[in-house]
């Protein structure tokens, strides 16, 4: 079957995360987003992992399920550590197939890190470390680095970061089959470094509230299995594993270098010139994922592997139904328009991918429709975010900003 799958996502005992991030408002969002499978999130933190069990029913297929909705085991973890005198940190997402393997590791992990303080624990513990003892337990679990070209906290990230994975995880590469691209690249832009052919490349919403679940997701044609899964990821499996969700990248609140305080975006090239430094205070800017990818890179823009698992670019439906309506997203009149097209023609992905043409125009607000339909275009223009500012993106011209714009077609 096929099915829509967001694997990394946070709960309510996470830092910064909505009250509402439970399993019961997970589960109507997911049916609303059109969402087959979850990841948990945060199931090293007791008190959550507690709640998985008591509310979450096992499949006998290393899934779970609740009304409907179906959960995987997924937690993402702060490894902080040193390599060669440098402070490091790094996140990584963990797949576990039942709850007996998250207790061992829960047990293996505590004493790397206070796991009740949140539910995403910092684990003084070098990645190579984490791979091994997770492994060790069961060797059925799945590690892939998060959001792996976000400045802070991640892979290859401009702060902390890495040039090469084998500098990160060492011996332990081999086990690395999959890498989360985050919000701020996408994998055309992954595909233009050579190093990372062999991974699986996922995308996830990383989100902090129900609305935000399956803003990147992967779709695939598989069994609601675990190991089905977890082996399509591991193989790049392309009849299973059929395409990725994406933002626009430069939506993303890294993809341009800048200084936030001073609101400076820079290109990569416009860096260069100033030296990696603010043109306004003279502090060093951020430096954001394009830069990064193009320092990395072996290969031009608009290479594509011949393994490449596809992708679609997106927005979420309630930023198209407020660009149309010329208001915010925040808004009663978006949430009100929200509502009835879900209402009238399915859930949203299925309106954002699969509704056909003809019945958007005779269904949906007419202006929201020409939106729909220009982003399945990728008629859309974005002014791409920076130094965490999220980018900005329009489809229609009377809300475009006064700012020079990067525009698609």
């Amino acid at each position: 079957m096929e099915f829509v799958a967001d694997f990394h996502i946070h709960s309510k005992y996470s830092r910064a995360t909505s009250g509402e991030m439970n399993i019961e408002t997970l589960s109507s969002w997911a049916k609303t987003k059109g969402i087959k499978l979850l990841g948990t999130g945060d199931w090293t933190h007791p008190l959550w992992l507690s709640e998985l069990k008591e509310k979450l029913t096992p499949t006998g297929k290393g899934l779970f399920e609740y009304n409907g909705t179906f959960f995987i085991l997924t937690v993402e973890v702060y490894n902080l550590f040193y390599r060669n005198g440098k402070a490091k940190s790094i996140h990584n997402i963990i797949f576990a197939p039942d709850f007996k393997t998250a207790d061992e590791i829960n047990e293996a992990l505590k004493g790397a890190g206070d796991l009740r303080i949140d539910g995403r624990p910092i684990l003084k513990m070098d990645p190579s470390s984490l791979v091994k003892i997770i492994l060790g337990i069961n060797n059925r679990c799945l590690i892939v680095p998060a959001h792996v070209w976000t400045p802070h906290f991640s892979l290859f990230g401009s702060n902390s970061g890495f040039d090469s994975i084998e500098e990160c995880f060492e011996d332990q590469t081999p086990n690395i089959f999959a890498l989360e691209t985050g919000l701020s690249s996408d994998p055309g832009m992954n595909w233009r470094w050579s190093a990372l052919d062999r991974f699986s490349l996922i995308s996830n919403s990383d989100s902090h509230s129900p609305r935000k679940i399956g803003r990147e997701a992967n779709v695939f044609n598989a069994e609601l299995n675990y190991d089905e899964i977890i082996t399509a990821l591991k193989e790049k499996d392309r009849k299973k594993f059929l395409y990725t969700v994406e933002f626009f990248p430069e939506e993303g609140k890294y993809h341009y270098d800048g200084h936030r305080l001073c609101k400076v975006r820079l290109s990569p090239s416009e860096t260069r010139k100033n030296k990696g430094l603010c043109p306004g205070c003279g502090k060093k800017v951020t430096v954001g994922v394009m830069n990064r990818v193009e320092k990395l890179c072996d290969r031009d823009e608009g290479f594509k592997p011949e393994s490449a698992v596809p992708f679609k670019n997106a927005i979420p439906l309630e930023e198209i139904i407020a660009d149309a309506l010329g208001v915010g997203v925040a808004t009663m009149s978006v949430e009100r328009e929200y509502k009835a097209i879900i209402q009238r023609l399915g859930n949203e992905f299925d309106i954002l991918f699969k509704v056909d043409e003809k019945e958007l125009l005779e269904s949906a607000n007419p202006k929201v429709a020409e939106g729909i339909l220009k982003v399945r275009k990728g008629e859309v223009n974005v002014l791409p975010g920076y130094d965490g500012e999220y980018g900005k993106v329009h489809i229609f011209e009377q809300s475009e900003k006064k700012e020079k714009q990067l525009t698609f077609f």
